[in-house]
């Protein structure tokens, strides 16, 4: 009897159910990885049970909760989390948090699997959108600078793992002194790298969260981030 064939492809799905969901598919077929990046479009539990990792993208995070309960897809969603890599960018990283603060009236629901509280809408509204070069972890060509571009971006307010969860590994902060005053004081010491606050960009275990927009930019450095770090290494283990 021949063995089977190792599969050569990697299937990744994007939730696209309302935002950047095409900017996200053009930037995964730009990724050179040593298996095939096969893109699904996500809009029903079928499509998500064919993934091997998913992303939610940014865009409006209450309208894309309620457009995934409706389409039967919240459950799904969140026993998706329990074993494969889920990478969430800006709505999509309030999403994938515990906790929300400056929720809309009614609230927001959340998937929970990365353990942070995030601030909706942090850094104020469309105008208070900006974009910062950065410095990221573990990106190839980390020397080069990654360009942030933060439109109606949530802040990360607090880290809540407990001692039963994967740590969570800083990958990329901004400087406090771009935090805007609407969201609190500073520490004592503004300068302090422990800040939350100045957070955006996490991981912890499989799961990858960015406050910003990577799919805006012409730079695929986090899609592949996420490819080689979060999605090869859980269908390899």
């Amino acid at each position: 009897m021949q063995p089977a064939c190792p599969r050569q492809d990697v299937t990744v799905g994007i939730l696209a159910l309302q935002g950047a969901f095409a900017e996200h598919q053009v930037m995964f077929q730009k990724v050179s990885a040593k298996r095939k990046v096969v893109i699904v479009l996500v809009r029903t539990p079928e499509d998500l049970d064919k993934c091997d990792a998913l992303v939610i993208p940014g865009g409006e995070s209450t309208t894309i909760a309620l457009l995934a309960r409706l389409a039967g897809l919240l459950e799904p969603l969140a026993q998706f989390l329990k074993t494969k890599p889920v990478w969430g960018t800006c709505a999509g990283a309030i999403l994938l948090s515990s906790a929300v603060e400056n929720a809309k009236k009614g609230g927001q629901e959340v998937l929970g699997g990365v353990s942070v509280k995030i601030a909706r809408n942090g850094w104020g509204s469309q105008v208070e959108s900006f974009e910062v070069p950065l410095e990221v972890e573990g990106l190839r060509e980390s020397n080069r600078a990654f360009h942030g571009i933060f439109i109606r971006a949530p802040v990360v307010m607090d880290l809540t793992q407990s001692l039963t969860e994967p740590p969570i590994q800083v990958i990329s902060r901004i400087s406090s002194s771009l935090l805007p005053a609407s969201i609190g004081p500073l520490d004592e010491d503004d300068t302090d790298p422990r800040d939350p606050r100045t957070i955006v960009a996490l991981r912890q275990g499989k799961h990858l969260l960015t406050t910003f927009h990577p799919e805006l930019t012409k730079d695929n450095r986090f899609h592949e981030y996420f490819i080689v770090e979060c999605v090869l290494p859980t269908l390899l283990s």
